[in-house]
């Protein structure tokens, strides 16, 4: 779960790492003031876009169990025999 977390985190981060690399690049002499000043919304969106499009992509092609069953954990013979898919 951290692991997705963090994916969608660092997806959601890039368009201002971008930025930030674009400032550092072009050695804008009040990077501080286009911090404040630049286009945060633009930039938010961007990332919550990238993360929708992650999502979307990872639920249409991720290989999932579509072709098996889930079963059920249950006592056979006395035993208990865990669940999962067969």
């Amino acid at each position: 779960m951290l692991r997705v977390i963090l994916t969608h985190l660092v997806l959601f981060l890039l368009p201002f790492l971008g930025y930030g690399l674009w400032l550092w690049v072009t050695r804008k002499a009040s990077a501080d003031r286009a911090w404040r000043d630049g286009p945060m919304l633009y930039l938010s969106l961007a990332g919550a876009l990238l993360v929708v499009l992650s999502l979307v992509f990872f639920a249409s092609f991720e290989k999932g169990q579509v072709d098996r069953d889930y079963q059920p954990s249950r006592m056979e013979n006395g035993r208990f025999v865990p669940g999962g898919f067969r």
